[in-house]
């Protein structure tokens, strides 16, 4: 694993302890001699995150739309920065970059974003370790819904054993480090075709 996608909000109101959680993993990342790749933003948690992994001596790729770099949100001292034509084409090439994914607290872009890599994984798209940062419990709802879905049969088992879950940066990291992907079993069986 050498570039980690970190999915996180943009919104600058939120509580204090979210934004210390990602500069924490931003300078984790830098120490640990991993390229961060994200959204591009200069606010929120991402601009936090990625200033953080800056001021540790780490390499950060952004990739943006157009349209938000118009709206002056990209952020203007990355190691690299792509710019694209829309939100599609921002989340293809995020996820081309990376060797794994990680959320951090965020809204419906960060949930959405995490939740389509997942089900990329889901379908065999790629091999790649998906994690979220629990902080403060912030994705307990979203990880009860998951354990929901497997208790009503529309996510199995081996598919929600790919989530990788954690509080700490540092135990995620070495949980995404030592990620292999089972072997899952063809959700519709020839018979019910």
């Amino acid at each position: 694993m050498r570039r980690v996608c970190v999915f996180c909000g943009s919104s600058p109101r939120t509580d204090p302890r979210y934004r210390q959680a990602a500069e924490r993993l931003g300078r984790l990342l830098a120490e640990e001699g991993l390229t961060v790749v994200y959204g591009g933003a200069r606010i929120g948690l991402m601009g936090a995150m990625a200033e953080a992994t800056l001021q540790q001596g780490g390499k950060v790729i952004g990739v943006i739309p157009q349209a938000l770099v118009d709206r002056e949100i990209a952020h203007p001292d990355l190691t690299e920065l792509h710019i694209v034509k829309s939100m599609h084409q921002r989340k293809a090439l995020m996820a081309e970059l990376a060797d794994g994914f990680i959320a951090l607290p965020g809204g419906l872009g960060t949930l959405e974003e995490f939740c389509e890599v997942l089900t990329w994984a889901q379908l065999g798209m790629h091999q790649k370790p998906c994690g979220m940062l629990n902080l403060d419990g912030y994705y307990q709802h979203l990880i009860e819904f998951f354990d929901h879905a497997v208790s009503e049969c529309f996510f199995s088992p081996e598919n929600r054993s790919m989530i990788l879950i954690e509080q700490e940066p540092g135990l995620l990291l070495q949980r995404m480090r030592s990620y292999r992907p089972g072997q899952m079993e063809k959700w519709i069986t020839p018979a019910e075709a």
